[in-house]
C-alpha cells in the first residue's frame, strides 16, 4: 500500500467520479444492472461473514431485477477479496462487502492496493460493538470500577484475545492506552477458546462479540460492564457504552461497509447507496440481522468516507504506538 497520500485528501478521492461528464454518468446510472452483479465477500462459504452477505444479497436481487451473485474470495486476511475488487472495472457491477478490517489492515500489514485511493465508499451497512465482559467473581460493577481496579493492581488483570489484529485485540489496546492501565494480554487460539477463559477465570476480561456473548451472559457466566460503540446498542438494551460508563471518546465496533472500484460514476454510486439504504432499513431485513448480534446502518458515501478516515487517524496511531501486526 502507498501509504503517503493525505488523508485529508480521503473525501476528494471518494468522490472524484463528479469529475465524469454528466450525461454519461446519468446514462450509465439508467442501464444500471445490465447484468448478474458480483458481491465480493473476504469470508469463507457458510461462515458468519458469509451470512451477512446472502441476506443482502438476495434482497438486492429483487430489488434490481438481476441476480446479485455471493463469491467467497477467503484467504490473505481478505487481501484476496479487495485485490479482485481494485482490479474490477468501474461499472457497479463488482461490489465489496468488507468489515472494518479493510481499512485497518493496511495500518499493520503490507497490502496490494490502497483503501482509500482504490474504491468508492457506497454506505456503511452492518455495526456489531463488541463488550467488554468480565469473570463474575471480578470485584466490579462498572467501567470505572474496572479503571480503577486496574490502577491499584497494575499487571495484574488480564484481557484475553483470538488473534493478534483482530477488533478484541484492538478493542483491549485502546481502552488499556486511553484509561492508562497495566493490563496483560493473553493470547489464544480463536475467540471460542478465549471465552472459554474467561468464563473459567483465567483471564479477567475480554472484548467480546456481543452474538457470541450473549447466551453466556443470560446464563450469568459471563459479566457485561459495557458496550464498545459510539452508541447504546439495541443488541444489549440498558448496557451503557464504555464512553458513557467511564472512559469519554472511546468507540471501537465492528463495522461494515460496501464498496465498488475507484472511478465509479458517481450517479451508480448514488444509486447503489439509495437502495442498498433502503434494503437495510427494511424491518425484516434489521430483524433478521439481529438475531445473529448484528445492527443493520446506514450513511452517505461522504459520512462513510469520513468514518474511514478518522478511524485511520486514530487507530493508525494506536496501532503503531503498540506495535500490533496483523496475524
Amino acid at each position: 500500500m502507498k501509504a503517503n497520500i493525505p488523508r485529508r485528501r480521503f473525501l476528494q478521492l471518494a468522490s472524484a467520479a463528479a469529475a465524469l461528464p454528466a450525461l454519461p454518468r446519468r446514462a450509465q446510472a439508467q442501464g444500471f444492472p445490465n447484468r448478474f452483479v458480483r458481491l465480493i465477500v473476504p469470508f469463507p462459504p457458510g461462515g458468519g461473514g458469509d451470512a451477512l452477505a446472502r441476506p443482502l444479497a438476495q434482497r438486492l436481487s429483487e430489488v434490481w431485477g438481476q441476480q446479485v451473485i455471493v463469491e467467497n474470495r477467503g484467504g490473505a486476511n481478505g487481501v484476496i477479496a479487495g485485490e479482485l475488487v481494485a482490479r474490477a472495472p468501474p461499472d457497479g457491477h463488482t461490489l465489496l462487502l468488507f468489515s472494518s478490517s479493510f481499512w485497518t489492515l493496511p495500518l499493520m500489514q503490507k497490502v496490494p492496493y490502497d483503501p482509500v485511493r482504490d474504491f468508492a465508499p457506497i454506505t456503511l451497512a452492518l455495526s456489531s460493538p463488541n463488550i467488554l465482559v468480565v469473570h463474575p467473581s471480578l470485584p466490579v460493577k462498572s467501567v470505572r470500577d474496572l479503571i480503577a481496579l486496574a490502577r491499584a493492581r497494575p499487571g495484574e488483570l488480564n484481557y484475553g484475545m483470538g488473534s493478534a489484529g483482530s477488533a478484541g485485540h484492538i478493542g483491549a489496546e485502546l481502552f488499556r492506552t486511553m484509561a492508562g492501565i497495566d493490563i496483560v494480554r493473553i493470547t489464544y487460539k480463536g475467540s471460542g477458546a478465549t471465552m472459554s477463559a474467561v468464563m473459567s477465570g483465567e483471564v479477567q476480561l475480554f472484548f467480546a462479540g456481543a452474538g457470541s456473548a450473549a447466551p453466556h451472559l443470560r446464563s450469568g457466566k459471563l459479566k457485561a460492564l459495557a458496550v464498545t460503540s459510539a452508541q447504546p446498542s439495541v443488541l444489549v438494551p440498558g448496557l451503557p457504552t464504555i464512553a458513557a460508563a467511564g472512559l469519554p471518546g472511546y468507540e471501537c465496533a465492528v463495522q461494515t461497509g460496501m464498496f465498488a472500484p475507484a472511478r465509479t460514476a458517481e450517479a451508480i454510486i448514488t444509486r447503489l447507496n439509495q437502495e442498498i439504504v433502503r434494503v437495510l432499513g427494511s424491518p425484516d431485513v434489521r430483524k433478521q440481522f439481529a438475531v445473529t448480534g448484528v445492527e443493520t446502518v446506514a450513511s452517505t458515501p461522504a459520512e462513510f468516507a469520513g468514518k474511514i478516515e478518522s478511524d485511520m487517524e486514530k487507530l493508525g496511531k494506536l496501532i503503531r504506538d503498540t506495535g500490533i501486526r496483523s496475524q
